[in-house]
């Protein structure tokens, strides 16, 4: 799978544990940065990772910030991205089984590394489910 990554300055740290932790699922991941934990707005790295996955480039992407809610907000406001900010493993199963969602937030501050690896893991095995879930995804985007 492809995925694009990006994080602001918050979302730093993990974002640079998760790239080798999804590499060795033979992942591909591009980084869209930042760069280092230096004060950054987190607009600049999210909207370019959710327009590439929008236009297919990516298959999902992952963005990470202090809390995730700003890099979710963001994201979310690019045409056809399903941006879902998951806590633990029963949210972000639901995001993917319910909602489709390809692109996953995630907040450094809320969340031990362990808890952010199986959020992951989850989150990118967990199949869509169809049916009456696909309605609802079509009624989002008329």
């Amino acid at each position: 799978m492809k995925i694009a990554i990006a994080s602001d300055h918050a979302g730093f740290k993990y974002k640079g544990m998760l790239i080798p932790f999804l590499t060795n699922f033979g992942h591909g991941v591009v980084d869209f940065g930042t760069y280092s934990d230096e004060t950054v707005d987190y607009p600049d790295y999210i909207r370019p990772a959710a327009e590439a996955v929008s236009r297919g480039d990516f298959d999902r992407g992952i963005v990470l910030g202090g809390s995730g809610n700003g890099e979710a907000i963001v994201a979310n406001r690019i045409h056809g991205i399903r941006c879902t900010l998951c806590w633990n493993t029963e949210s972000a199963r639901l995001s993917r089984s319910h909602n489709d969602s390809n692109i996953l937030a995630l907040g450094e501050r809320m969340l031990t590394e362990k808890d952010v690896k199986e959020i992951v893991e989850i989150w990118l095995n967990t199949p869509f489910d169809g049916g009456r879930h696909l309605r609802r995804i079509e009624k989002i985007d008329l």
